[in-house]
C-alpha cells in the first residue's frame, strides 16, 4: 500500500491559515472527513486530542503528525496541511509548525497506521522533500512530490540488507537502537538522522527501532560484538544486557533526531562509557521509574497553573485594593483577618472570582495526576481526593499523595474488573465501576490515614516555614533562588516554583517572592552581560541578549536557555549565584508576594516593593559581572 493510497485531494488543504493548535486539529479532522475515512467525526477528533495530550506529535523542523485510532474510523486515511507562517504547536523544538499529516486507522487495521507513520517520518527528514511540500501549488503537485520521494525511499529500502553487516577496510561498525513510549515518529527519525549522518562518513551503521509496532531491524550478537560502540536514543526502556562490555552511549530520541553527529563523535573518540549490565539494568529501571513519576506530577502541575496564576494574580490585586483603601496598621483584628475582601471589588476580585479559581488548584492537581497514571477514568477519582486535601488539613502535600493514589487504585480496579467482570458489561466500568469504588476508596484512604499524617506533617511544615527568621529563612531564600537558575525551567526550577507556589496557599508568602525573583536574574544577568562584556559573546548573542531583559522582567526564565546551552560550564554557574543572591536578599527585606506569576507586572502586589527592586538588581548584576570573569573572549 502507497502512501498516497490514503490520501485524497479533498484531504489536503494547503496555504492555510489557522488560528491555533485546536483549529488546525478540528479542521485536519473536517479534511479526513472530507476524504471518507471516518463514521463519527466526533468520536475520532477526541482520539486525536487524547493522543496529543499523551505528547506532543510536533516532531520538530515545523513537522508535526498527529493521529488517532478508534472505533469512528472506517478505514485507513491521511490528510495534509501546509499552513502560511506557521502556528505554535508545542513541538518537539519550540517552533512553528507549518507542515502536518493527521492519521487515521480504524481499531481493525492492526499496525497499518504504525507503518504508514514509520515511513513518512523517514521521508521527512529528507529537507528538500519537505520543501517541496510546503511550496506546493495544489493538491495535485503535492500527491505527485509523495508519489516521486515513496518510490525513491523504497527503492532505496530494497538495496537495504538485514543481515549481518560485511567488513569494510577502515571503515567504523556503529549501531543504534532507538525508542520512544508514545510517539512513532521520534523513532524512525532518530533512526533516519543516524544513519544519514553515519553513512555521510563513510561508517558502517545499523539501527534496531523499537515503536509501537515492536522491534525492527534487530541487532545481532555477532553485530553487537564486531562494533565500535552503540548509540541507545530511547525516552522508553530498551533491552541492555546485551550490551554489556561495549561502549554505549545513552540519551533522548530528541538527541538522535537533532545532534546525530555528536552521538557518532562520542562513540568514535571513545568517550562512551563502558557498559555493566549488573549495575546498569538497575540504574535503568530507577532512572524510568523515576522520569514517569516526573511526568505524571508535571502533568498535574501543568494543569493546576492556570488556574493558580489566573486565581493567584486576582486575589493580589484584591490585596492591593484594600491596601489602597485602608491603611492595615489602623484595622481591627477582625479586618485584618478579611484583608483582601473589605471593599466591595476587593471581595469581587477574591471572593467570588480569584478565590473560586484557586480553590480548584488542589483537586485539578490530583485530577490530573491520577489521569496521567490511569487515563481518563482515574481523573474524577483524583478530583475527589484532591478536594478533600482541600477542605482538610493536607493541603498541597495532601493532594500530591492523593493524585498517585488514586491514579494506582484506579488501574488496581481495572484489573480486578477485567477478571470479574464479564466482556459483554464492559461499558459500565467507566460510568460505574471505576468512580464509585475509586471514590469510596481514596475518600476512605484520605479521611482515616492521608488526613491524619499528611495533615500534622503539612501543618508542621507550614509552622516551621512560617517561624524561619534571620539566617534560616535567608539560606532558605539562596537554596530556592539558585534552584530556579539549575535548569531553567527542568526538574530543579519545578520544584522550587510548585514549592512556592504551595507556600502561598499556605500563607507564606516570602517563598513565593523568593521563587519569583530567583526565575528573573539568569535572563536579566544575561542581558546586562552582552552589553557589559560584549568581547565574551558573539555577534548574534548581542543582538539578541538584550532581549533577555524583557523575558527576565516577565519571568521568563527560559530566556537564558540558549546561552546556558552553548556555554553551560560559565554560564550556569554564575547564574545560580546572582539568583541565590537575590533570593537571599528578598527574605532579608521580608518581601512578599501572593501572585504565583507576573514578573514586573506584578511589582505593586509585592511586599516591599523597593527593597524587592534592590534584591533584583542585586542579583543581576552579581550573575553580569561573574559573566564576565568567567567567560572567555569570543574569537570572532
Amino acid at each position: 500500500m502507497k502512501i498516497t493510497d490514503l490520501l485524497s485531494k479533498e484531504s489536503i488543504a494547503l496555504k492555510q491559515a489557522p488560528a491555533g493548535k485546536k483549529d488546525i486539529l478540528k479542521h485536519m479532522v473536517d479534511l479526513m472527513d472530507a476524504g471518507g475515512k471516518i463514521s463519527d467525526k466526533k468520536l475520532y477528533l477526541q482520539a486525536v486530542e487524547a493522543r496529543e495530550e499523551e505528547g506532543t506529535t510536533g516532531v520538530g523542523g515545523g513537522i508535526a503528525i498527529p493521529h488517532g485510532r478508534c472505533s469512528g474510523v472506517k478505514a485507513p486515511g491521511l490528510a495534509a496541511m501546509s499552513i502560511d507562517g506557521g502556528v505554535e504547536y508545542e513541538a518537539l523544538d519550540g517552533n512553528p509548525v507549518d507542515l502536518l499529516f493527521l492519521i487515521a486507522a480504524p481499531e481493525t487495521s492492526g499496525n497499518v497506521h504504525l507503518d504508514i507513520l514509520s515511513k513518512l517520518a523517514t521521508m521527512l527528514m529528507d529537507e528538500k522533500f519537505v520543501k517541496d511540500l510546503k511550496n506546493a501549488k495544489n493538491a495535485d503537485e503535492f500527491i505527485k512530490i509523495i508519489d516521486k520521494a515513496e518510490e525513491e525511499k523504497d527503492e532505496s529500502s530494497v538495496k537495504k540488507s538485514s543481515e549481518v553487516l560485511k567488513d569494510v577496510t577502515g571503515d567504523h561498525l556503529i549501531l543504534a537502537v532507538t525508542a520512544c513510549p508514545t510517539g512513532i515518529a521520534h523513532t524512525y527519525m532518530a533512526a533516519e538522522a543516524i544513519e544519514k549522518a553515519a553513512k555521510a562518513r563513510g561508517y558502517q551503521v545499523k539501527v534496531e527501532t523499537r515503536g509501537s509496532g515492536g522491534a525492527k531491524n534487530v541487532l545481532t550478537a555477532e553485530e553487537i560484538e564486531r562494533a565500535d560502540g552503540i548509540i541507545v536514543a530511547a525516552d522508553t526502556n530498551v533491552p541492555m544486557d546485551r550490551f554489556n562490555g561495549k561502549k554505549v552511549v545513552e540519551c533522548q530520541v530528541s538527541k538522535g533526531i537533532n545532534k546525530p553527529d555528536e552521538l557518532l563523535d562520542d562513540v568514535v573518540n571513545g568517550n562512551a562509557a563502558v557498559y555493566k549490565a549488573s549495575k546498569a539494568v538497575k540504574e535503568n529501571k530507577a532512572e524510568a521509574g523515576g522520569h514517569q513519576i516526573y511526568k505524571h506530577l508535571m502533568n498535574g502541575v501543568s494543569h493546576m497553573l492556570p488556574f493558580v496564576v489566573g486565581g493567584g494574580i486576582l486575589i493580589a490585586l484584591a490585596f492591593l485594593v484594600d491596601g489602597m483603601a485602608f491603611d492595615i496598621n489602623e484595622l481591627t483584628a477582625e479586618q485584618r483577618a478579611n484583608f483582601g475582601g473589605l471593599t466591595p471589588l476587593a471581595q469581587l476580585l477574591k471572593g467570588q472570582i480569584g478565590g473560586v479559581a484557586f480553590g480548584f488548584m488542589l483537586p485539578v492537581l490530583a485530577g490530573f495526576i491520577a489521569m496521567s497514571i490511569a487515563d481518563r477514568p482515574g481523573l474524577a477519582v483524583g478530583f475527589v481526593g484532591g478536594a478533600i486535601a482541600a477542605s482538610g488539613k493536607s493541603g498541597f502535600l495532601g493532594a500530591l499523595a492523593a493524585g498517585f493514589l488514586a491514579g494506582y487504585m484506579v488501574n488496581l480496579l481495572k484489573k480486578a474488573s477485567d477478571k470479574v467482570i464479564p466482556e459483554s458489561l464492559d461499558g459500565i466500568k467507566p460510568v460505574l465501576i471505576y468512580p464509585l469504588f475509586g471514590m469510596l476508596l481514596i475518600g476512605l484512604a484520605m479521611i482515616f490515614v492521608i488526613e491524619p499524617i499528611v495533615g500534622a506533617l503539612n501543618t508542621g511544615l507550614n509552622n516551621f516555614l512560617g517561624s524561619l527568621t534571620g539566617v534560616n529563612s535567608i539560606l532558605l531564600g539562596a537554596i530556592l533562588g539558585g534552584m530556579m537558575a539549575i535548569d531553567m525551567g527542568g526538574p530543579f526550577n519545578k520544584a522550587a516554583y510548585v514549592f512556592g507556589v504551595a507556600s502561598i496557599a499556605a500563607g507564606n508568602y516570602n517563598i513565593m517572592a523568593a521563587v519569583m525573583i530567583g526565575g528573573m536574574v539568569p535572563p536579566c544577568a544575561i542581558a546586562l552581560a552582552t552589553i557589559l562584556f560584549k568581547k565574551k559573546f558573539t555577534e548574534s548573542e548581542r543582538k539578541s541578549g538584550p532581549t533577555n531583559f524583557i523575558m527576565g522582567l516577565s519571568f521568563i526564565t527560559e530566556g537564558a536557555i540558549p546561552f546556558a546551552a552553548a556555554d553551560p560550564i560559565h554560564v550556569l554557574p554564575a547564574c545560580i549565584a546572582g539568583s541565590a543572591v537575590a533570593g537571599a536578599l528578598s527574605m532579608a527585606f521580608n518581601c512578599t508576594l501572593m501572585a504565583p506569576h507576573g514578573g514586573i507586572f506584578v511589582f505593586p502586589v509585592v511586599g516591599n516593593a523597593v527593597m524587592y527592586v534592590v534584591a533584583l538588581v542585586v542579583g543581576t548584576v552579581v550573575g553580569a559581572v561573574l559573566l564576565g570573569l568567567l567567560k572567555k573572549d569570543v574569537e570572532e
